[in-house]
């Protein structure tokens, strides 16, 4: 702790929360502080090289394996650190964010790891940020209880050693916290807030209970990313005083681009890496924002068409376990974000089939585990798991060698024989409104048309529509995808949603908002590099 005393950050704009002063201490804000004048310049100019690659794209239409990190992949000597006990079996990780019933179910949900979620699954309200590290530094101290105002129904913690372990999600490097600003009055990225806050209040507590300080590394678009991260990582544990290599760190292959750098991603990481995870929706997300200057090629079909048995998504998730095993990491599957219905068991049967079926796939095709996003699920995928690895913690000694990914296998999305369809558009327009809807009150995780969404979604979802009016897509009716059909149909949806919910719960909510930002983010020709972005400057809180 020799470095020079940083400054003060200041908290603006934001209420005072009950037991902020728990989180919020002179002693945490003051990491934050370092880790915001050390790293935020690099951060800034990774983004601006973010915006240079993209223009690459546009210009090339195509992506290659680095020839300047050839002798990273051909080096078969290196691997990654062994696992720590607690992450050496994730057969089933369950992902949700850290508000207090959440934090409580997911712990108990059977799964062997809970992805305690700051990103994607949770609006980043003030409210939810400091609030879901109470709920964490609670869990850990076995101090958390929650009882359902509506049902009555009250929720505590199993024992120890039943409980998942905690692998966090802080926020990509792209979201700021306009509540916590420098001297100069410059928001510290939210990704500093979400790691240090909980790091340094966690990562001792976390060795006494016999884990560790670990996390998802969200968004990574490239090696030189997941480098500023293994930097962060070595000057955290010297500054709280833990042994080097003790964080753990996946990265989700969530980016197009840093699906052409796992190798040289684990690399960066290599002390400090456990493995990858992939991370379906966002990696759709990833190609149209990328591709969407390459023409027709690169058109996506409805989201509910694009299955991972596609051959580029095939591609993609067996050159993951590839590599991952080559390099002794974990594989983690994609999400099954269907969400039980207590009304209706044909639904839960058709739904629960196809669950099945996608884990009993992953778990054949070597992955060491899969996510979840409801505990009713944890036992299905627990059984496909269970059936291929027995009493083993992982395969990660199957090293399918068989597989061989072209730099072109990745991008062939024109080898999908499937076309976007009206009804596709419809469903991206009902999924957009009602998401973000909800984000704008603050809820990042929402059951829609019994599937969890998270912002991920929203941003498929806004993405197509996007690509779709661009391309000029003609769909199965005859219809042209066009700005005014779009608009058409969110009207249509508007004026449903108020029929379904009423006129009072529709003045209530910002569905308006919700409607204006949707087209506001899938009409303009500037296309807006995330959603959140725009969406956070309307988000209260």
């Amino acid at each position: 702790m020799s470095a020079p005393a940083p400054s003060p950050l200041a908290i603006v704009d934001a209420e005072p929360l009950p037991r902020q002063e728990e989180v919020l201490t002179d002693a945490a804000l003051a990491f934050v502080a370092e880790l915001h004048r050390l790293f935020t310049p690099r951060r800034d100019e990774l983004l601006a090289r973010r915006g240079e690659r993209r223009a690459e794209i546009a210009r090339t239409s195509t992506l290659d394996f680095l020839p300047e990190t050839a002798h990273i992949r051909a080096d078969d000597s290196w691997k990654v650190a062994p696992a720590p006990a607690a992450l050496n079996d994730r057969r089933v990780e369950i992902t949700g964010p850290t508000d207090r019933k959440m934090t409580i179910n997911a712990l108990n949900s059977g799964a062997k790891v809970w992805l305690a979620d700051f990103e994607d699954a949770s609006a980043p309200t003030w409210e939810n940020v400091v609030l879901g590290q109470v709920n964490l530094m609670d869990a850990y101290n076995r101090s958390i209880d929650f009882t359902d105002a509506k049902s009555g129904k009250s929720y505590a913690l199993k024992d120890a050693d039943q409980l998942a372990t905690v692998v966090m999600r802080p926020r990509g490097w792209h979201l700021d916290e306009r509540h916590l600003v420098d001297e100069a009055g410059k928001p510290v990225p939210g990704a500093f807030v979400d790691f240090g806050l909980y790091f340094f209040h966690n990562a001792k507590r976390l060795i006494e209970l016999g884990k560790g300080p670990y996390f998802y590394l969200p968004k990574t678009e490239s090696h030189l990313e997941a480098r500023l991260w293994n930097e962060i990582f070595v000057f955290a544990q010297d500054y709280v005083g833990i042994p080097q290599g003790t964080v753990r760190a996946t990265v989700l292959i969530e980016t197009i681009t840093a699906a052409y750098e796992m190798e040289e991603i684990l690399y960066e990481l290599r002390d400090h890496a456990s493995g990858l995870n992939a991370g379906r929706w966002d990696y759709l997300f990833s190609i149209v924002k990328n591709f969407r200057d390459g023409g027709e090629k690169f058109v996506l079909p409805d989201r509910n068409l694009v299955t991972m048995t596609a051959p580029f998504m095939r591609a993609y998730t067996e050159l993951l376990v590839r590599t991952c095993h080559k390099r002794g990491a974990h594989a983690i599957g994609g999400m099954a974000a269907f969400i039980p219905s207590r009304r209706d068991a044909e639904v839960n049967k058709v739904a629960f089939e196809k669950v099945r079926a996608d884990k009993d796939r992953e778990a054949g095709d070597g992955f060491d585990g899969s996510w979840v996003a409801h505990p009713d699920l944890v036992p299905i995928a627990m059984e496909s798991f269970d059936k291929v690895l027995g009493d083993k913690p992982n395969q990660k000694d199957r090293l399918r060698e068989d597989v061989a990914v072209a730099p072109g296998d990745l991008i062939a999305i024109d080898s999908l024989d499937a076309k976007p369809t009206f009804g596709g558009l419809q469903n991206a327009v009902q999924v957009g409104i009602r998401y973000i809807e909800a984000w704008l009150r603050g809820l990042g995780a929402v059951a829609i048309f019994n599937l969890m969404e998270d912002a991920a979604t929203a941003e498929i979802s806004r993405s197509q529509i996007w690509q779709w009016i661009n391309a000029g897509v003609v769909f199965e009716d005859g219809r042209t995808a066009t700005a005014e059909l779009a608009r058409e149909v969110a009207a249509e949806e508007l004026a449903n949603i108020k029929a379904e919910i009423g006129e009072e719960a529709f003045a209530a909510g910002h569905w308006q908002q919700a409607h204006d930002l949707l087209l506001q983010v899938s009409l303009d020709a500037d296309y807006a590099d995330f959603l959140t972005l725009p969406a956070y400057e309307q988000l209260k809180g």
